[in-house]
Order: structure tokens, then sequence, then C-alpha cells
């Protein structure tokens, strides 16, 4: 992977990670300029399933002032993501029938400095599993902590 653009630090939290894939994804040039510019959140964006073909929602890329307002894109569009065939089948069959979820993890531009969107099949966690996780960073903290003091 090459530079990170932007994370979704809230999938880790709100979802057990199963698979991770990379995707490709339709962009408009002025839209490749607003990544460039660090100018993107991914906090509550979503995969759909439309005719058999993934989209991101919600995804926020910003729009800079450089560029010209007949040239600009809407921040919030839908953006068709781009998958091998096999793996938009196996997504879409982990979603349909065994209730799993599709989250966006983080954006970068590859080695290529291609864009791309790290995707993740995933389980929703329940209150207490995610309580359980704060306590074991908790811990994990003190312990770190004491281990530096020592």
């Amino acid at each position: 992977m090459g530079e990170t653009i932007a994370k979704n630090k809230k999938a880790y939290h709100d979802y057990f990670i199963e698979d991770k894939f990379e995707a490709g994804m339709v962009l408009k040039g002025s839209e490749v300029k607003g990544l460039r510019a660090h100018r993107v959140n991914l906090k509550d964006s979503f995969i759909r399933f439309i005719k058999g073909e993934a989209y991101l929602f919600n995804a926020h890329i910003g729009r800079l002032e450089t560029t010209h307002h007949f040239y600009g894109h809407e921040e919030r569009a839908p953006r068709k993501l781009l998958l091998h065939k096999k793996e938009l089948a196996k997504l879409q069959k982990a979603v349909d029938r065994d209730g799993y979820t599709v989250v966006p993890l983080q954006l970068y531009f590859n080695n290529r400095n291609i864009a791309k969107l790290q995707i993740a099949l995933a389980k929703g966690k329940h209150l207490h599993d995610k309580r359980q996780d704060l306590k074991e960073r908790d811990q994990k903290r003190d312990i770190a902590r004491a281990m530096k003091d020592y």
C-alpha cells in the first residue's frame, strides 16, 4: 500500500472484520484533486449492491476552491466500485445469505498512484462486544503505562 488518505476507525469499533478486498473507484478529476488534498471522510459511508454492482454511498470528498464550478462534483455522490466478478459475487452472496455487511476501511493511493479503497466483509458487533473491546484497550494502555514507569 502507498499513501493512506483516509481511514474509517468507526468500522473497526462497530464491526468484526472478516475478509478484506481492494477496490478501484470511478472518479472525476475534481474528486481525485480532493483526494490528493486529503479532503475525505469515510466515517458514515457504506457500500450497497445495485444491479450486481457495488457502490460507495455517503463518502464525503471535498471540493477544492481552485476547481471550476462546471467541472466540480457532488461531495456525497454515490461512487461505483471496481471489483473482479468473482469478488463481487462472493461479497453479494455473503451479504444476501449470511447477513454480512460490506464496509469501507481506508482510502489510499497504491504504488502506481491509483486511488484504491480497502473494503471488508464484516459482521456487526453487539453493545457488550464493544464494551469488551474498550475494556481490553484500557487494560493494554494501563499495562503499557506501568511498563514505562517501571
